[in-house]
């Protein structure tokens, strides 16, 4: 009888830890800044070791053109000019690499936004609006404003806000100096590519048609 006992104990304490095993913890929901950077592959962003692109602006008749080759585990850029190249690190910039560094974030910024969102976080305010007015499609679509604070970086200050539907993939966007109410630059995004676990726009145009920046030569390793 003993032994039964023992028995019925021992299969009734698995019992209760089976189903406590069970209880699963409830999913943090994601916030919208982590939605768009997932949307766009963020989660694969740990296994780059080294992209490179082409930026490219065509501006009624004339053409201008840059290459970056960045290692973002060591931080290196390679910049390829028209005339020159430049290899440095971003721990430990000259003046050279600190004026030639301005282009590179530019030239970054635009193709990977989405993860500058998570980069740049402690740096910007944000506000979320689920139905407004794109400006180029005139489309209804969820927007997100943000404003970067007044110190530090390239442009303090300065205001972006993004037009996205329920996939979170951007579609617009437009850049507003200063937090200027009056847009600077609006442009499409578009002509979206997958290399490397990453969704990247290769195609960004105002709607006159008389300016395009776009990217050539993505490669991610």
């Amino acid at each position: 009888m003993r032994i039964s006992v023992v028995i019925i104990a021992l299969l009734m304490f698995g019992c209760k830890s089976e189903k406590k095993n069970e209880i699963s913890k409830p999913e943090i929901e994601l916030s919208v800044i982590q939605k768009i950077a997932s949307a766009h592959g963020f989660d694969n962003w740990k296994n780059v070791n080294e992209i490179s692109f082409s930026f490219n602006v065509d501006r009624d008749t004339s053409h201008f053109e840059r290459t970056w080759v960045w290692e973002p585990k060591i931080n290196k850029v390679t910049a390829i000019g028209a005339n020159d190249t430049l290899v440095y690190s971003r721990k430990a910039m000259d003046s050279t690499a600190q004026k030639t560094n301005g282009g590179f974030i530019n030239d970054r910024y635009w193709l990977l936004t989405p993860f500058n969102l998570i980069w740049d976080e402690k740096n910007y305010t944000y506000k979320h609006v689920i139905n407004d007015i794109a400006p180029i499609g005139k489309k209804a679509m969820q927007k997100l404003t943000i404003v970067y604070t007044n110190e530090g970086g390239y442009t303090p200050g300065d205001a972006y806000d993004f037009y996205f539907e329920d996939d979170y993939i951007i579609k617009e966007w437009t850049f507003r100096k200063s937090n200027s109410p009056e847009p600077s630059l609006t442009t499409t995004w578009e002509d979206y590519i997958e290399v490397g676990g990453l969704k990247l726009p290769r195609m960004h145009k105002k709607e006159t048609n008389d300016f395009k920046l776009y990217f050539t030569n993505i490669n991610v390793k």
